[in-house]
């Protein structure tokens, strides 16, 4: 097996999830989406004294792509894109993981390949900085509140390839146990410090609805769960599928000789 063919696997993966995605997104993150739209043309909201101001458009004469369109063929696209990309980055990041990884099989490295994404991708930025539904944000803080969060999804994705080979090394001198606890307690503690560092931003109205916020954010890590899962399940599969059929023909090989 070679990258070439990881990384067909996993686009040819990251487009499926993409379908799941989209089911997850849509059809429980949409309404906390129309909610908090709702809540946003009801009127803006202060925090601190300072109007919050939406930076866009969801009804009138200006808007150029309906709602509708929005939250099916945009949702669609969105969801298809995304994940046929994270699932290409998987099939390549699963390639350098194949016998790296103790006596892992491969569609076992794979799928620890994909686990590492979306606790490093998906479930530290939520933690760190929660997405918030339309309603909600200052667009004179837009940029900053950006650069904050690209910078801890960096530093995140870079402790953990840096867990990941620490693992791989003392998988070749120690059992299981340590080489997988040592490295995932380290990143978390550096990852910690990393949230500690960079500043917090709320920007959440007193008088938001607290169901509309959760919800959102909920569906949100939900969506993102089904990704991920998604990925690593289909393909292990075709990880698994292609490895099989290279053995058989290397024991065919081997028995011409």
């Amino acid at each position: 097996m070679n990258p070439r063919t990881f990384l067909i696997n996993g686009l040819i993966a990251g487009f499926l999830a993409g379908i799941f995605a989209f089911g997850v997104a849509h059809q429980v993150g949409e309404p906390y989406v129309d909610q908090s739209i709702a809540v946003e043309s009801a009127g803006s909201h202060h925090v601190g004294g300072e109007a919050i101001t939406p930076a866009h458009s969801h009804g009138g004469e200006d808007v150029v792509v309906s709602r509708e369109k929005q939250s099916t063929l945009g949702l669609l696209t969105a969801t298809l894109a995304i994940g046929t990309a994270l699932g290409g980055i998987a099939g390549l990041a699963s390639t350098f993981a194949l016998g790296r990884l103790g006596r892992l099989r491969p569609a076992a490295s794979t799928a620890v390949v994909t686990l590492v994404g979306f606790v490093s991708v998906a479930l530290a930025a939520w933690t760190k900085y929660p997405p918030n539904p339309p309603a909600i944000g200052k667009a004179a803080t837009l940029d900053s509140r950006t650069a904050d969060y690209f910078t801890f999804l960096a530093l995140s994705v870079i402790l953990a390839i840096g867990a990941v080979v620490l693992a791989a090394r003392l998988a070749r001198k120690y059992d299981g146990w340590i080489a997988t606890v040592v490295p995932a307690l380290g990143w978390l503690i550096l990852i910690t410090v990393v949230g500690l560092i960079l500043p917090t931003v709320n920007e959440v109205p007193d008088t938001f609805p607290a169901n509309t916020l959760w919800g959102f954010r909920l569906s949100s890590i939900a969506t993102q769960a089904t990704l991920w899962g998604a990925i690593g399940i289909i393909l292990s599969g075709l990880v698994t599928r292609n490895w099989n059929v290279a053995e058989k023909r290397r024991k065919l090989a081997e028995s011409i000789r």
